[in-house]
């Protein structure tokens, strides 16, 4: 089962105004084919479907601890791109267009549809699709296939980094790097210990290290290209210090299991959007509902 804390993973900076084609391309990095939700779902589908989980403990806890981690990086990058919207409207009567904006925007459906909040699609605005879960059911080749999972989302990471300089998408965009970092060198490790072919030789890839993004600096600095969580207090997914043991083979730092959970931060409350009908909830609404939920008690 999973349990949720109504925290996030790191703080972001709440914007005073957003940027709707950062968040446009932000959307690679939670619906795109290297997105958060390949990453999600990927692993957990992978760990639902493990066979010998007890035989092979380290390697289902390994699994089962990122698939964890990658809910909350769902939900960080689509605050992000929530954020990224902020601003961008205004409110006023529906004859003075007050959502104009929306139709310079790359993403007009994230106007239409959500009420300038994240989709489930990439930054051409496809939807994200199950078709990008691989589950072969073959250790080794899910393994690998995850390896080559988190490179190809650390490429896609830099690269819309380099596309916008809005620093609450590249605070988020240099956390992501630092800890999807962390999974690459875990599956290289694990792959090691299955195969003994030394995948993390291959790491970074690209050839960059994230010292490199001022954004991703203050991360390393708490250690978190070095730390995997288990994402459990009861003592469950702990076997992954079987393979996250050792030196980070970038920094020549010691590898930490920590059981639990990041501290983490608030999570953002977005505002009303009257201009979106959003929550479309007002004053005497609120004040009727609160009443009718005293009645309860």
């Amino acid at each position: 089962m999973f349990k949720r804390l109504n925290r996030m993973q790191i703080a972001l900076t709440i914007p005073d105004h957003g940027d709707p084609q950062a968040a446009a391309v932000v959307q690679e990095l939670l619906g795109g084919k290297f997105g958060e939700l390949s990453t999600l779902n990927n692993y957990m589908f992978q760990s639902f479907g493990f066979r010998n989980k007890k035989k092979f403990k380290p390697f289902y806890d390994l699994v089962a601890s990122i698939t964890a981690e990658e809910f909350g990086h769902v939900e960080l990058v689509n605050n992000t791109i929530n954020l990224l919207t902020k601003g961008t409207t205004f409110t006023g009567d529906p004859d003075i267009t007050p959502l104009q904006n929306g139709l310079l925007s790359r993403n007009t459906y994230q106007y239409i549809a959500t009420a300038q909040t994240a989709l489930p699609g990439d930054s051409m605005g496809r939807a994200w699709t199950g078709d990008n879960v691989f589950n072969s059911g073959n250790l080794v080749l899910d393994l690998l296939h995850n390896f080559f999972l988190e490179v190809g989302a650390r490429t896609h990471k830099m690269r819309v980094y380099e596309m916008t300089d809005h620093p609450t998408a590249r605070e988020m965009i240099g956390y992501l790097l630092v800890r999807g970092g962390t999974h690459a060198l875990a599956y290289a490790k694990a792959l090691e210990m299955a195969t003994g072919v030394e995948v993390q030789k291959m790491i970074p890839v690209p050839d960059l290290d994230n010292s490199k993004f001022d954004y991703a600096r203050p991360f390393m600095e708490q250690g978190l290209d070095n730390i995997l969580y288990t994402w459990s207090s009861d003592g469950d997914y702990e076997d992954i210090d079987r393979i996250w043991k050792g030196i980070n083979p970038e920094n020549g730092k010691k590898l930490i299991v920590k059981r639990g959970t990041p501290e983490g931060a608030p999570i953002p409350d977005l505002d009303d959007l009257p201009e979106e009908f959003a929550p479309g909830v007002d004053r005497d609404d609120y004040e009727r509902i609160a009443k009718k939920l005293m009645e309860n008690l």
